[in-house]
């Protein structure tokens, strides 16, 4: 092999690198872009992580299904299956669970999860389920939330979604 051939098949190679990475990026930053806002209600399940940071693990209503939830199948859902959840806007504009299907819906609100646990019931994860904040910010969204409070969520056409915001309860006198 010669130098020139070495180089130019390093180059394509480092080049390859980036476009792989920035794909990534532009994948996971779609739904902040160019997503539909709607707000759920969620309830923290645990506040820091010495090895990930400082951020909230979330959970939502819709993050466990009963098992006929999604109608008479004939075969258990594995591990890893994509699920699509449908969601209603209820009271105060916040959106809830209205129903779930293998098959993505031709149209409404609805998310793309998998499932990650199937006995008894079915467990979901959407990308929702940890909110990333600095160290202050965390420690006092953790004391906000402990009554609760409302994901902001951006959700593509295709179901994909982002969180862009958690926002607590407000204190009830």
């Amino acid at each position: 092999m010669t130098r020139p051939y070495i180089t130019a098949a390093l180059c394509a190679t480092i080049a390859l690198q980036v476009v792989v990475l920035l794909g990534m990026v532009v994948n996971a930053a779609t739904p902040l872009w160019t997503g539909r806002e709607i707000h759920v209600t969620t309830i923290p399940v645990d506040p820091r992580s010495l090895f990930r940071g400082n951020y909230a693990r979330l959970n939502y209503a819709f993050s466990t299904l009963p098992k006929d939830a999604l109608g008479e199948l004939t075969r258990r859902l594995r591990v890893g299956e994509v699920v699509y959840v449908s969601l209603r806007q209820g009271e105060g504009n916040v959106y809830e669970f209205a129903g779930a299907s293998l098959d993505r819906p031709a149209d409404g609100v609805f998310l793309r999860g998998r499932i990650t646990h199937n006995t008894p019931l079915y467990r979901v994860r959407y990308g929702l389920e940890a909110f990333f904040a600095p160290k202050d910010t965390a420690v006092q969204l953790e004391d906000d939330l402990r009554s609760g409070g409302l994901a902001v969520v951006m959700v593509s056409e295709t179901g994909k979604a982002a969180l862009k915001d958690v926002i607590p309860h407000p204190a009830q006198d």
